[in-house]
């Protein structure tokens, strides 16, 4: 018997997948569990136009990504931080104070959990940091850290 997945089943398959299960399981446990619908012709176009308006919404999404990464990366973003007079920084440079310098410089909000820098920046001078945007999607940004 053939079935589509509404829900992620553990051991079986992801959502909006077809699946080949036995009679009984898909009977008796999936589709009463609302975990499956029966494989007919109108189920399995319903299914095939869901694919097609997710893989749009993933193409956008995709463009979209792209043009934020083109942004971040044109120029550098500028990072003010006290200093000591031989320009060692009070504390270090977070990933916060990244996503705000980015938020006022660039004009995009970025999730701070998404922003990692890569080398401790514990001095003034140039570093680099990576986003993550999901799905493989990432970039490296180069940070200017600058005296206040």
């Amino acid at each position: 018997m053939q079935v589509i997945l509404i829900q992620d089943v553990n051991n079986l398959g992801g959502a909006n997948e077809l699946v080949t299960v036995k009679n009984g399981y898909g009977r008796n446990f999936l589709i009463p569990s609302k975990f499956a619908v029966e494989a007919s012709p109108s189920n399995l176009k319903m299914l095939q136009e869901k694919l097609k308006q997710q893989a749009k919404k993933e193409a956008k999404l995709l463009a979209e990504i792209n043009s934020v990464i083109a942004v971040l990366t044109e120029g550098t973003i500028k990072l003010g931080a006290k200093t000591g007079t031989s320009g060692k920084i009070f504390g270090s440079v977070t990933s916060v104070q990244v996503a705000r310098a980015i938020r006022e410089q660039k004009g995009y909000e970025i999730d701070r959990r998404r922003i990692t820098i890569i080398d401790e920046i514990k001095e003034l001078g140039n570093y680099k940091a990576k986003i993550d945007f999901g799905n493989g999607n990432e970039t490296e940004v180069d940070l200017e850290v600058i005296a206040e």
